[in-house]
């Protein structure tokens, strides 16, 4: 049974998560409005991916017998100076959300919660695996800031949506 503590983090988590699933979408709709679909279905790809991580945490919860708050989410920025900066905040949220998720793994580690440290590995690797992906498409960016038909090429064929994840945690609403 998870802490106290670390069910409150895990909470104010679920609204760090919702959170990036706002600022992807906002993401997604500046990239559409400047024409660049790939961009703009990969960014809606990844809001819907931060979406379902909150309702994985919410189902966690859940599965263990402890409270569920949504807190209040900070509104999003909205407005991009140019092709090039939502990817750079999209990294920058990255490794930010990296640190939360340690931060949660620290915790269940100091209360000698087991079971949270385990729920909590598919999260490490899987932010392995974003902070790269999005290093990797903000070097794209960077290089072809003047031709953005070079980056949705990228996109379009580096990161087109790769299918479920079989060892992710189970996802509250997902079966309904």
């Amino acid at each position: 049974m998870p802490t106290e503590r670390f069910a409150a983090q895990l909470n104010t988590q679920i609204g760090n998560e919702l959170g990036a699933h706002n600022q992807y979408l906002a993401c997604a709709i500046h990239y559409d409005a400047e024409t660049m679909p790939q961009l703009a279905a990969f960014f809606n790809r990844q809001a819907m991916e931060e979406r379902d991580h909150a309702m994985m945490m919410v189902q966690y919860l859940l599965d263990t017998d402890q409270p569920v708050d949504i807190p209040a989410i900070e509104a999003q920025q909205t407005r991009f100076d140019d092709v090039v900066a939502p990817v750079r905040l999209a990294l920058e949220q990255e490794k930010k959300v990296t640190g939360q998720i340690n931060a949660l793994l620290k915790t269940a580690r100091e209360d000698d919660d087991y079971a949270s440290e385990q729920f909590l590995q598919w999260f490490i690797k899987e932010q392995v695996e974003e902070v790269a992906t999005m290093s990797d498409l903000l070097a794209v960016a960077e290089r072809n800031r003047d031709d953005v038909e070079d980056i949705e090429e990228y996109v379009a064929r580096e990161l087109s949506d790769a299918g479920e994840d079989p060892t992710a945690p189970a996802a509250f609403g997902a079966d309904a």
